[in-house]
Formats: C-alpha cells, structure tokens, sequence
C-alpha cells in the first residue's frame, strides 16, 4: 500500500522466535525498533463505549465477499484504492477486513465509520467463491508452522518461518498466514507454493494444547513503547487452528496484528 494508508505500525514480537531472510512480498517498511515485547490488558471490555462518527448503513451487514472501491484522504492527499472485503468482526461489526488489490497484508477498517474513507462504492457482484477448497490441503497446512520461500532481489531465495492460520472464510482457495518477522496478517493462495516446495511445514515444532478456554476478544491491550507513548489495542479474534492465538486492531493502525497472547498476558 502506498505511505498515505500506511501510518508505519510496529514490528512487535510474535508467536515464536524470528529466522534470517526477508522476502519481497512482506517488508521491512513495518519495522519499528521503539516497542517494547509485552503487552499488558487494560481493566476495561468491549463494552465500554466507543468513539462515534458517522453513521453505519443499513447494508453494511451483507457487504463480506463484495468488492469495493473508496478514496482516502490523509491531510491533503487523496488516494484510490479498490479491494474485497473478506470478512467481517463479530466483537466489532463496524470493523472489516479488507485484502485491496496489489496488497498482500490484510487492513481492518471501519468501512462506514472512517471519516478517511470518501465515496465508498460497494459493488453486488461478490467474488467468485465457486473455487472448491482442498480439505487435504487445508487439514495439512492449517496450524502449522511452515517455512514459506520468496524469491528476492537478485534471484535470491529467502525463507520466511510463518503460521497458517485458516482458510479465509469467502475465499477457500486463499489461506490466512502471519510471519514471525512480520506479526501482521497476510493472505495467499497457498496451494501451489506448497505443491512446488516453497512451503513446507517445520517438524518438531511443539504446539500448544487445545483445550484451552481463554475468552479475551473484546479486551483491550497496551504496548508501551521505548519513546514513552502508548498503543492501545482491541483483541478482536481467535484463531480457530491455534486457541492461544489472536487477532489484534491497534488504535490509528491499518494492520491486523497475531500474537500467542497466552504465553504474553
């Protein structure tokens, strides 16, 4: 995404420990070197009142699976971005995942709500979900801990250590995947990387047990940054295939960040 929908969220620390490499697809644009490891929960829940602006629209409950088109004005640039809404927050229903065109990372946004966002059109054409899922596939990669090949600068191969974290829920062919230098969530069409080699999953990875019962969506979280200022954070997910694991929307921040949030909190 170019730099006016990107407010240069941080690199925080992830699920695991990180490996060498960088691939061409996620970048090192996200680094921040001034946040702190842990996060520490804020007494408070998603019942506390939020922030109002505009009104929510009436069709904003069927819009998942549509393709959609806005500007975005920051300051005084106006940018124009097209994508599909791929899914919908059930902690925070004004709050949606968008996968844009020619964008690898996933943005959480509140599509009626962002006084940012101008002439948002919402298409009723949904995307093509004809594409039937590989359930082997799904039940092998799903969970996982993988090494994921990209190809860099020069021809160069470089391995980046990630987490499949599930299918995305209109688009079955795609897979949800976050990596541990890059703690954001990604989506790709995972099928052919790992029929090729370019994917494969890390033996021996120990993997949390699954019976745990942790409800913490709609708490919110803090990071407290080397320069002294504060993120505050809504954990606004869990993650099915890895229990311990969560989806969180910083304040002012466009990125979905993933954390094991058991082995942090």
């Amino acid at each position: 995404m170019e730099e006016a929908m990107d407010p240069g969220p941080s690199n925080l620390n992830s699920w695991n420990q990180g490996i060498e490499g960088q691939p061409n697809r996620p970048t090192e644009e996200y680094h921040d070197s001034n946040t702190n490891e842990v996060a520490e929960p804020i007494a408070t829940n998603a019942a506390q009142e939020r922030p109002k602006s505009r009104s929510s629209s009436p069709a904003q409950n069927s819009i998942v699976g549509c393709r959609i088109s806005h500007q975005w004005k920051e300051d005084w640039r106006v940018t124009y971005w097209k994508g599909v809404v791929v899914d919908q927050m059930a902690i925070n229903p004004s709050l949606y995942l968008v996968k844009y065109d020619n964008v690898d990372c996933v943005y959480g946004l509140e599509l009626y709500k962002d006084e940012r966002i101008l002439s948002l059109e919402v298409y009723p054409e949904k995307v093509d979900t004809s594409q039937v899922s590989d359930p082997i596939l799904a039940n092998t990669i799903i969970g996982k801990t993988v090494d994921h090949r990209f190809e860099g600068e020069h021809g160069i191969s470089k391995l980046w250590r990630g987490l499949v974290l599930g299918e995305v829920p209109v688009m079955k062919s795609w897979f949800y995947i976050t990596y541990e230098k890059e703690p954001i969530l990604y989506m790709y069409q995972l099928g052919d990387d790992f029929r090729e080699g370019d994917l494969r999953i890390v033996p021996h990875v120990e993997e949390p047990p699954c019976n745990l019962d942790l409800e913490i969506r709609g708490k919110y979280v803090a990071y407290d940054q080397k320069d002294g200022t504060t993120k505050i954070g809504m954990i606004i997910h869990k993650v099915d295939s890895r229990p311990s694991v969560y989806f969180i929307k910083f304040e002012n921040d466009f990125h979905i960040y993933v954390y094991d949030l058991v082995k942090k909190i």
